[in-house]
């Protein structure tokens, strides 16, 4: 069997962005590394989103907004997000520069095999693909088990599923300087429903139709709220482009209880999605960021693991969603109404003080949010 230092199941984002950044810190060119996926990641399968006040990935940033719309039934808000910049990555566009930057490394190694098991045995790893098997002194997993936690009550599960459709229309309706960060108008159907839109030109946009809950739907309910919220908007005529879906968990479990000394869970395996949005790229940078630098000077991954303010937040959140899931427009107009945008994306990247965690977490609906924080203190 070939043995590695280092093997990857699954070439998912947690996965590239943890290699980039091995290759960026120059300290793993002597430790041989194994990349394992049945997916070869030629195609566009996905978009990402973050707000950054760097020039984070610029280099393959598709689009920038410096206002964002937010909106429900009642009210529409133009949100000015200076100092950040609302940014689209296209997933092949991220492949792409991984994938080119891994090329020109003579340590790392990509296998286009489909991984079937892996274990920890002493102090080795052992890999097996449908074609055969590897050792390896420590692996990094982002291969997601729902199974894990469905079958537990301790921590709820929400699910941020949707489809997306990039079209062209014939009507210039969009304004390409403006996201669509939440639109509640749609009806809301006992759910956390809304329409998320990214126009590129006055004529081109991908829109989503997009939910926070507990069950997905059918894939015509999707399009055919896609369909209706088009003819809303005032188009006409237009061609899809094309079309991507996704579903995305949104838990607190602990899924660092997982690891091993040998095994670190990544990605949505390990919990790095943003509990209470949804939201893995900005996110995942600094994942991975931590996690060179954790494996740099520690040996043991069960070391690996953080509960902090805002994994508490996330969780009372989820709790409230998962109870009320027909609430969330609500909390999230409360939030954004009149509070202050750059505090909130401050607050949702996990960069504020305890002052500012409160300035933000006021404007939410009080009694809920104390209800479930009452019962995780008394469960």
């Amino acid at each position: 069997m070939q043995h590695y230092n280092y093997i990857f199941t699954g070439s998912g984002l947690s996965a590239l962005m943890t290699v980039y950044e091995m290759i960026l810190s120059k300290k793993f060119n002597d430790k041989s590394i194994l990349i394992l996926d049945q997916n070869p990641k030629k195609n566009n399968d996905r978009t990402w989103c973050f707000w950054d006040e760097k020039q984070s990935f610029d280099e393959i940033v598709s689009k920038k907004w410096d206002v964002a719309l937010f909106a429900d039934a009642t009210f529409r808000r133009d949100l000015d997000l200076h100092p950040y910049q609302y940014k689209m990555v296209r997933g092949l566009d991220f492949y792409n520069l991984v994938f080119n930057l891994i090329s020109k490394q003579k340590n790392i190694r990509f296998a286009n095999e489909k991984v079937i098991d892996f274990e920890e045995l002493g102090n080795h790893c052992v890999v097996k693909t449908e074609t055969q098997n590897y050792t390896c002194n420590k692996i990094f997993n982002s291969i997601y088990h729902p199974e894990i936690v469905k079958n537990q009550t301790k921590y709820p599960l929400l699910q941020q599923h949707f489809i997306g459709w990039f079209i062209q229309s014939e009507e210039k309706v969009f304004n390409p300087a403006k996201a669509t960060f939440m639109d509640f108008s749609v009806e809301q159907k006992g759910n956390t429903r809304f329409m998320y839109v990214l126009p590129t030109s006055e004529t081109e946009a991908l829109l989503e139709y997009t939910l926070f809950s507990k069950d997905l739907l059918s894939k015509e309910e999707y399009e055919n709220e896609i369909q209706d919220y088009i003819k809303k908007i005032g188009i006409t005529n237009y061609k899809i482009i094309e079309k991507e879906q996704g579903n995305i968990p949104m838990t607190c479990y602990a899924f660092w209880k997982h690891n091993t000394k040998n095994i670190v869970n990544i990605g949505s395996a390990g919990g790095w999605t943003k509990a209470s949005t949804g939201y893995t790229f900005a996110n995942t940078i600094k994942k991975s960021k931590a996690l060179i630098r954790f494996i740099s000077s520690e040996n043991d991954f069960r070391k690996f693991n953080k509960k902090d303010k805002f994994w508490l937040y996330d969780l009372l959140f989820i709790d409230v969603l998962f109870r009320r899931n027909d609430l969330g427009s609500t909390v999230f107009s409360a939030l954004f109404k009149k509070g202050n945008p750059t505090l909130i994306f401050k607050f949702l990247d996990e960069e504020t003080s305890f002052w500012e965690d409160l300035q933000v977490i006021w404007k939410c609906p009080k009694g809920l949010f104390i209800r479930a924080l009452l019962e995780r203190l008394f469960r």
